[in-house]
């Protein structure tokens, strides 16, 4: 199509996009076409906000390497993860779900670690957290031999990925459902803390005036053929920035009831006065089960 004038331009893409073999693909990207064809002509884009935003583009793969993705983050600061999320569960966004952002820090083939075991597997000073969790169906029934990745950040706010002083795959471990669709651990209480802001999404944060902290949370990814993967986060509900994440992750229902105590005995020995609990119960769907592909190595 010979072009005539700038609406021919989005008519033409479409044309050839009219010609793909798969009906999908079809119908994203020729909603993707004229959705941003559209904000172009909203906003009336000028060139040299075209080109800035084409090196944004290009900024966000180098910033990105095996121990970080800046997509996923930016993702995330748009609020993009967080509704594409809730899209795909709990009713399309309508009702409560326990479903939430996989993240930027997901990594494969964590250690398989025994029910009520630790998984504080270098020095990793703070206070004891001790998390117990049922895993049951929609109709309460338990959930025998799910898998369940657990990860998290150290009361620094970092994870092991990022912090040479932890070993590797501290704060991370693979644990099974035993008949009761029940397991537990020990670790510590994690820390919120700040998404990087090196890069093109620190850029995006210091232009609007918000800050780049993420409350403190727990991530899960439980995983069983025959029920839908869920992928989770349950958020320490005495953090003071529920309210403002920099990435738009916490839902109410996944502000978890961690519990301080000063007094009494706990759950292990060599437990300093203070220390913490989390009860937590997830349900699973029926569904597909599929593993992710991890954003990091």
């Amino acid at each position: 199509m010979i072009i005539e004038n700038q609406q021919m331009v989005t008519t033409a893409v479409l044309a050839e996009l009219s010609r793909a073999p798969d009906p999908r693909l079809r119908e994203i990207m020729s909603a993707f076409v004229r959705h941003l064809h559209d904000f172009a002509r909203e906003v009336k884009l000028s060139e040299d906000e075209f080109e800035r935003a084409c090196a944004y583009i290009v900024a966000l793969g180098q910033h990105s390497n095996e121990r970080h993705n800046e997509a996923v983050v930016m993702a995330g600061s748009l609020g993009f993860s967080t509704l594409i999320c809730l899209l795909n569960n709990g009713n399309m966004g309508e009702s409560e779900t326990a479903a939430n952002m996989l993240g930027p820090f997901w990594r494969m083939n964590s250690p398989r670690t025994e029910s009520g075991a630790s998984i504080v597997r270098s020095p990793t000073p703070g206070p004891a957290l001790f998390v117990d969790v049922t895993v049951r169906d929609g109709n309460g029934k338990p959930i025998v031999g799910a898998e369940i990745d657990v990860w998290h950040s150290s009361p620094e706010g970092f994870y092991e990925n990022q912090d040479e002083k932890q070993a590797d795959m501290n704060l991370r471990g693979k644990f099974t459902t035993d008949a009761k669709g029940h397991f537990g651990f020990r670790s510590v209480k994690p820390a919120g803390y700040p998404i990087p802001n090196q890069g093109p999404v620190g850029e995006l944060l210091r232009a609007q005036g918000r800050h780049n902290f993420r409350p403190a949370h727990l991530h899960f990814l439980f995983y069983k053929p025959g029920f839908k993967t869920l992928i989770s986060q349950v958020y320490v509900n005495d953090d003071p920035r529920l309210e403002s994440d920099a990435q738009f992750g916490v839902t109410r229902a996944l502000i978890g009831n961690y519990v301080r105590h000063d007094n009494g005995p706990a759950p292990a020995p060599g437990v300093a006065s203070e220390w913490y609990s989390l009860d937590k119960t997830f349900v699973m769907e029926p569904g597909e089960a599929r593993i992710p592909k991890a954003p990091i190595e």
